[in-house]
């Protein structure tokens, strides 16, 4: 892949990383085996830095991922459903062949399922997402533009959080019941978001945001070959873990569990 391919699948469509992530998911909750997640864990790796991924925050997305997906599988291996050799037992905790090769195929399908959606989307900008949604995806405008700028406030949260502490500890009501405080002030908080969501919905009314049929975007969404470059290699990959589970024998289709 050239230099000009790896900046043009960076700069893809955000509708286009989010059918990809959403194919690759597709794909492997069909069965649960760890030869597809790894087939697939192996082909996503490949991806990430055909696309210009760089190495350390793969890393750093990636072990965050692994906690959560070893602390999964952690579980599974403690309480999964015995079978094969039991290894220990204690009351309600049973280790065992079979709750030991669930808990390895976990790990490696929650690995390959959320790798896609936090690494290709690392850098999508929210306003670009919304126009793909809009554009491509023909969603209604009132939802994208709702959600875009309720996420656009987010942000604001921690800020009014700050405040609402300043003022509090400035009425002398911060000094004691820090259970009670906290309690209070996120009732604060609530209040405050409402208040302002109300606003912000009004706002929007006046200024045409929900305007239907007609709604006008101001940034074009292209969609083009270097998305559906995108799309396929998303297909690739599930397609390549199915074939390579069914082929080893490994295939364990969900429904038949």
């Amino acid at each position: 892949m050239t230099t000009a391919d790896i900046a043009a699948a960076r700069s893809a469509n955000p509708v286009a990383r989010l059918l990809t992530a959403v194919l690759i998911a597709a794909g492997l909750v069909l069965s649960v085996d760890w030869v597809s997640a790894l087939t697939a864990l192996v082909l996503e790796l490949g991806l990430f830095f055909a696309v210009g991924a760089r190495l350390e925050p793969v890393l750093k997305r990636g072990a965050v991922i692994a906690v959560a997906a070893a602390l999964t599988a952690i579980t599974i291996v403690l309480y999964g459903q015995p079978s094969g050799a039991v290894h220990w037992h204690l009351l309600l905790v049973t280790v065992s062949d079979g709750s030991i090769a669930l808990a390895l195929a976990t790990f490696l399908r929650v690995l390959a399922i959320a790798l896609p959606s936090v690494i290709l989307f690392a850098d999508v900008d929210p306003t670009e997402l919304a126009d793909g949604l809009g554009q491509v995806l023909k969603l209604p405008a009132r939802f994208v533009l709702g959600a875009l700028a309720g996420l656009r406030l987010v942000g604001l949260l921690g800020q009014d959080w700050q405040y609402l502490g300043y003022a509090r500890r400035a009425r002398g009501v911060a000094d004691h019941a820090r259970v009670r405080r906290v309690a209070g002030q996120c009732f604060a908080l609530l209040v405050f978001a409402v208040r302002r969501g109300s606003k912000l919905a009004t706002a929007m009314e006046a200024r045409g945001f929900g305007a239907y049929p007609a709604r006008s975007w101001a940034r074009p969404s292209p969609f083009a070959a270097r998305e559906f470059s995108l799309i396929a290699a998303g297909l690739v990959i599930a397609a390549a873990a199915i074939t390579v589970s069914v082929a080893t024998g490994s295939w364990n289709f969900i429904g038949a569990r």
